[in-house]
């Protein structure tokens, strides 16, 4: 139904009408049709009923047909346009318009039946309203409905089967169905798709047939149809299904070497129209094997409306998404404070587009210089600190264990420092599983970290702030901009909370960007062991924890979250290959390296002497902090800073983290 265009002018002399839209002629059309097809259908059924023989139709009833007819179409006009008939699209027809227009020609008929036998006061043969009412629906079911056929059949016939890629689409479900209507009909990106089979856990629907594709089987049978249906691509569309289903379904998937896509999670289509445009590549959060972590940040963020944020290591990956998440609920002001200028600067950019009306506040330094913490703290007195900043690449701090501790622990306790000195609320450090139990520096420094902001929460709490130790170069008042240190340390009151993750995917240093970066270069993916395990999370997943942390703080936790079960490194590398569309060991090598300096096969998230408390969230707890005396602890602390600050070599600091941290063995170094 098609008009022809030429600029969008010459089909304008079908109809005089300047400013109709394309919809509205026809529908203009199909009025006119509908007013012809109801004429002709009456008239039809009375030739029907007497052989087609014009000649043997009783007058009465050829003068009842023939002056009724014309009354008749105009009412069968005014009820289609009553139950919107005009203003369907019939690409898309389908049962909901078919049982409208059913409805509309049951109505039709019964006008029909009380126009002739009440107003004209004949009763027309029974076979004249029955055949009437089927051809006038055929009538206007055809014109319809022909434009949806044809296009399909267009779509059809312009597919090579020979060149159509075969896919594979898992889930028999109403969402699998809407999918495979959508192939059908020629939609996504890519036209010249066809799915050839159908796989579904339900035993009741193997060897039967939708829409003409077969239903091949279960589960279990996808790599055997893989090969059999000669598939190329894998569409899964089961959004309802549990994570564990999904990520077996995923795991036998992947292991064909097929391109994947699967549907989002049922959450995310509902009330939205299924398509394969829904559908999305596979990424490595869909294969940690665990739902993700969802918190209600409603409180978090409103416990942060109106304060003053400071996020130490700002620019970084979980710092950066600290302050994407905190931008967008009305801080009162928030810091950026990172030493490195490149992120946040590109992260300033990011937030001032995004959040015009923010009060953003963007400050280069190092966490390791006192006077200028002093400095940032005096001036803008903040109400919370995220402290993100730290040395974290665990083979860099294995060769330079000064840096380690002077930027993570020093660093740690000059930023915990000054948060008490300037009245800060809250003081929440990010952790890491590797400082349960550590075998490397950056494991140890970052046990010396939560170690500090338990003895400051201790002291704080017992009223004994004066006793924590001034290890800095500048011991005055003045250089700390306060008239008086005895102030400061009667009104502390702040709340010292750390949060222990494993890996974050994607982040700065994480295995993943360093494999991709591999894959692209043609290999090999560089492993260190084949059964070296770690503890994923996501970014997003990070830092809802972090900003949980400061809500739940009482102060002296360290929050824990459980990240189900661990993720063996080498499976990690072999799906990120066949996500990049190749195959491991054939495409793409993988090389194993072995352990490196400080590096052990597994994490822990929990040292043995630690217990569990259970937080309002059943995936985040509160270990029971490890008691430890404070006074020694900040000798060796103070040891430790004058060690490193001195560069002595790496054999005397291991020694002194050893006396410090007592969980800290360090890893013998790889022959």
């Amino acid at each position: 139904m098609k008009l022809p265009v030429d600029g969008g002018q010459n089909h304008k002399r079908y109809f005089p009408f300047k400013h109709w839209k394309h919809w509205q002629e026809v529908a203009a059309l199909l009025v006119g049709y509908d007013f012809v097809a109801a004429c002709i259908s009456y008239f039809l059924a009375l030739l029907l009923r007497f052989d087609m023989n014009f000649s043997q139709i009783p007058v009465q009833y050829l003068d009842t047909c023939l002056y009724s007819i014309l009354p008749y179409a105009l009412c069968c006009v005014v009820v289609f346009w009553l139950l919107r008939l005009y203003g369907s699209i019939w690409r898309f027809a389908s049962f909901v318009e078919l049982a409208q227009i059913c409805l509309a020609n049951g109505i039709t008929m019964v006008v029909q039946l009380c126009w002739t036998s009440l107003f004209f006061g004949v009763r027309m043969p029974i076979s004249y309203y029955v055949w009437g009412a089927l051809f006038q629906l055929a009538f206007t079911l055809s014109i319809r409905f022909s434009y949806r056929i044809l296009t399909l059949g267009r779509r059809r016939l312009k597919k090579n089967v020979a060149q159509c890629e075969p896919i594979m689409l898992v889930g028999a479900g109403s969402a699998g169905q809407m999918i495979l209507r959508d192939i059908h009909q020629g939609g996504g990106d890519d036209e010249d798709n066809r799915v050839v089979c159908i796989i579904d856990d339900d035993p009741n629907t193997w060897g039967r047939f939708i829409e003409g594709v077969p239903v091949a089987g279960g589960r279990d049978t996808i790599p055997a149809n893989v090969v059999k249906y000669g598939i190329r691509k894998i569409f899964i569309a089961i959004p309802s299904a549990s994570v564990s289903d999904k990520k077996e379904i995923l795991d036998i998937c992947m292991e064909t070497g097929c391109k994947v896509k699967q549907l989002p999670s049922i959450y995310q289509i509902v009330q939205q129209n299924v398509t394969v445009g829904s559908m999305r590549d596979i990424s490595m959060e869909d294969l940690l094997g665990r739902p993700p972590i969802r918190v209600d940040l409603n409180n978090v963020f409103r416990f942060l409306q109106g304060k003053t944020i400071l996020v130490t290591g700002g620019g970084g990956s979980i710092g950066s998404e600290l302050c994407r998440q905190i931008a967008g609920h009305q801080p009162g002001k928030l810091i950026i404070f990172d030493v490195y200028e490149n992120n946040a600067y590109a992260l300033q950019l990011e937030l001032l587009e995004k959040y015009p009306e923010l009060d953003l506040v963007v400050l280069i330094g190092s966490v390791r210089d006192s006077r200028k913490l002093c400095a940032l703290f005096s001036e803008y007195r903040p109400d919370v600190v995220y402290h993100a900043a730290a040395h974290k690449h665990v083979p860099l701090m294995e060769d330079s264990p000064c840096e380690a501790v002077k930027n993570n622990a020093i660093g740690t306790y000059k930023t915990a420092y000054a948060a008490m000195l300037y009245g800060c609320e809250r003081f929440v450090l990010i952790s890491t599983d590797k400082a349960v139990n550590p075998t490397n520096v950056m494991g140890a420094s970052k046990r010396l970290c939560e170690m500090i902001i338990q003895s400051f929460d201790a002291e704080i709490k017992a009223g004994r702030a004066a006793n924590l130790p001034r290890l800095f170069t500048h011991d005055s008042a003045a250089d700390h901009g306060l008239t008086d240190f005895a102030d400061a340390f009667r009104q502390a009151h702040t709340e010292y909370v750390a949060v222990r993750f494993g890996n974050v995917l994607g982040s700065n240093g994480s295995v993943v960007p360093i494999f991709k970066e591999q894959i692209e270069k043609g290999g090999p993916v560089k492993v260190t062991h084949p059964d070296i395990i770690r503890y994923f999370m996501t970014i997003p997943e990070a830092v809802s924890l972090v900003l949980l942390a400061g809500t739940y703080a009482d102060g002296g936790e360290i929050f824990v979250l459980d990240l189900g079960s661990p993720v063996k490194i080498d499976t990690l590398a072999r799906n990120l290959i066949r996500l990049s569309g190749y195959k491991p060991d054939i495409d793409i090598k993988i090389e194993y390296t072995g352990l490196r300096p400080g590096e052990k096969l597994y994490e822990e998230m929990l040292m043995k002497e630690e217990g569990l408390r259970k937080t309002d969230n059943n995936l985040i707890f509160i270990s029971r902090p490890i008691q430890f005396e404070t006074e020694r602890f900040f000798r060796q602390l103070r040891e430790l800073m004058d060690a490193a600050y001195a560069n002595v070599d790496g054999a005397e600091i291991r020694r002194l983290l050893m006396e410090a941290v007592s969980t800290y063995h360090p890893a013998e170094k790889p022959s």
